[in-house]
């Protein structure tokens, strides 16, 4: 992967580290696990990243609920432009994944610096942000702003397991998705429109 990738992992270990020494001090009992809060660094330095290829007239929202007709989802990041809406999905594994694009879940194998073998079940990325296109569209096509939404998944600290135009893994890849569209782009008063419903939530 790129240098954004390495230094994407090289900021969600230190964050870790940090977060679980101060965690440990104090007395504090209901201390968060290590791996969630490497995930939420991680997270956050790759939403840092996305920001790095925004331009004039791009707007990113992060963290977004949405629902629609009784089915929620909450979204990463979402870029809103003339090009269209974006959702980016950021998941932060660690270990070697296995899986196909249509499988419902992955396998994710983990091997500890004391050669212990990990064998996980975690959720397909790209099934999960099929799913938050679907809702995200459906909820502003309720609130009458009918537009065309995409979705990708950017994994951070492993490769992925099959190739897939919904999976990104760099700077160019994210940047040729939210600013390239073969689809007929926004007016003005339309984004504004996408841009006050998201704001919203």
């Amino acid at each position: 992967m790129e240098f954004f990738v390495i230094g994407v992992i090289i900021a969600v270990i230190i964050a870790a580290a940090f977060g679980f020494s101060k965690s440990g001090s104090g007395g504090n009992t209901t201390a968060e696990p290590p791996h969630r809060i490497a995930g939420r660094q991680g997270e956050r330095v790759a939403t840092r990243y996305i920001e790095s290829i925004l331009r004039e007239g791009d707007t990113l929202f992060t963290n977004v609920s949405v629902s629609y007709d009784g089915r929620s989802a909450e979204l990463d990041n979402v870029i809103v432009n003339k090009y269209g809406v974006f959702i980016i999905e950021v998941k932060n594994y660690s270990g070697r994944l296995s899986g196909s694009e249509d499988d419902y879940e992955w396998t994710k194998v983990h091997i500890s610096k004391a050669g212990n073998r990990y064998v996980k079940s975690v959720k397909n990325p790209i099934k999960q942000v099929k799913r938050e296109v679907y809702i995200l569209a459906k909820f502003l096509d309720y609130h009458g702003a009918s537009v065309w939404v995409e979705g990708y998944a950017m994994i951070i600290d492993a490769a992925s397991p099959t190739e897939s135009k919904f999976i990104l893994s760099s700077l160019a890849d994210i940047d040729r998705a939210v600013h390239t569209s073969e689809k007929r782009r926004l007016n003005s008063s339309t984004v504004d429109a996408v841009k006050k419903l998201l704001s919203q939530e």
